[in-house]
């Protein structure tokens, strides 16, 4: 992707902080600076979360039944939410897990080495996101191979949302079922079947919209930044070794690569009361992290990528007290990429790159790639 097609929101960005955009039969004003995101992330009582399916723009409600926990949800509910799940995604801090997690992306790394040409979304991507979330739950690996013949995104990668939606939760529901085995405490699903919330153990709707959010959210975020790296270290062959050089440099490589990418576009926020963006009452808002993160108030030439760019206060992980669960995970999995990569001595080749293009109105930007189709060879033996 060129640099000038990068900030989707440029041109509107110079004609006022807030444009409007149609969703439907619904008109949400779009907040589009660095600043006004950030403040009306951290307004909960202006800039409601407690929105069950209205949260994500477009909404859910067709594709699920449950309220997304902790992030559909505001202070102090929040709070408690999000208290009980935080230790299992704090795990990627620690050194062994890390190890693991090297472990798991070289081996894909490999495997993709081994073919004369695959797709970089579907074979590598994917299964790198799934494999690390098992991981990260403390599941089989083999639970992995079922989360990658779900797609790219769990609802909406081809076929029927709604079908798809009701196949998530009812593999949630018999999974929360057999996690009967108490001992298994390193279990994601165990877990929700223990945890107290004030003294009493979580409703089944509770525990299905936690581990809705774990399956569905975050999923194309780790995807579409992996395949960013791969397009633009096949571009820029020099990039991959200046950006492994060091540790500093790896993290400020992955800092600039969500920037870029800005995975989530937007996200939605219900106003109980007027405010001047929203002027009636219990209608949305959209706090566009896409704008945010090119804001040229807050980020020298923003179209650029400067994989050693600092500082880097970007939001491309959300903002406030509704920072995403998963960001250590995904900071993760993207150094370990990055290091990999670089000691393999991987070099890759792009062959063909069909964007994934998305719609915001009359607005549109491109979230990944629908293909990305490349050969890379390594210094390890094929065989």
């Amino acid at each position: 992707m060129s640099s000038s097609a990068r900030d989707a929101f440029k041109q509107v960005r110079e004609s006022g902080d807030v444009v409007d955009i149609h969703v439907g039969s619904e008109t949400i004003p779009v907040l589009l600076t660095y600043t006004g995101v950030r403040a009306a992330a951290k307004d909960w009582q202006s800039y409601s979360s407690d929105a069950p399916f209205r949260v994500p723009i477009p909404s859910e409600e067709h594709q699920r039944s449950v309220r997304q926990l902790p992030i559909e949800t505001d202070p102090p509910a929040h709070t408690a939410y999000r208290k009980l799940i935080e230790p299992m995604f704090r795990r990627p801090l620690k050194a062994d897990y890390v190890e693991a997690l090297d472990d798991v992306i070289r081996s894909v790394i490999l495997s993709c080495a081994r073919m004369n040409e695959f797709d970089a979304v579907r074979a590598l991507a994917l299964p790198i996101q799934s494999r690390a979330l098992a991981l990260l739950l403390g599941m089989p690996p083999q639970d992995a191979e079922t989360w990658i013949r779900w797609g790219i995104h769990v609802f909406h990668d081809g076929g029927d949302s709604v079908a798809k939606g009701a196949a998530l939760t009812d593999y949630l529901r018999d999974k929360i079922a057999a996690a009967t085995d108490a001992t298994d405490t390193n279990n994601f699903f165990t877990a929700l079947n223990q945890f107290k919330l004030e003294d009493r153990a979580l409703t089944e709707d509770e525990k299905l919209g936690m581990a809705n959010l774990v399956f569905a959210g975050g999923r194309d975020t780790v995807i579409h930044t992996l395949t960013f790296l791969v397009a633009h270290f096949a571009e820029h062959p020099d990039a991959l070794q200046a950006a492994a050089r060091s540790q500093l440099a790896v993290n400020l490589a992955v800092e600039e690569s969500v920037r870029v990418v800005t995975p989530l576009t937007q996200i939605g926020r219900v106003c109980p009361s007027p405010t001047p963006v929203q002027p009636t009452a219990g209608e949305r808002v959209s706090l566009c992290w896409a704008a945010a993160n090119y804001d040229p108030e807050i980020f020298s030439d923003p179209e650029q990528v400067d994989l050693a760019r600092a500082p880097n206060p970007h939001v491309g992980f959300g903002s406030g007290h509704h920072t995403c669960l998963g960001a250590a995970q995904a900071r993760a999995i993207f150094r370990s990429f990055i290091r990999t990569l670089s000691d393999l001595e991987v070099q890759i080749e792009l062959i063909e790159a069909k964007p994934r293009m998305e719609r915001l109105g009359s607005l549109e930007r491109q979230v990944g790639f629908q293909r990305l189709d490349v050969s890379l060879r390594t210094r390890a033996p094929r065989g």
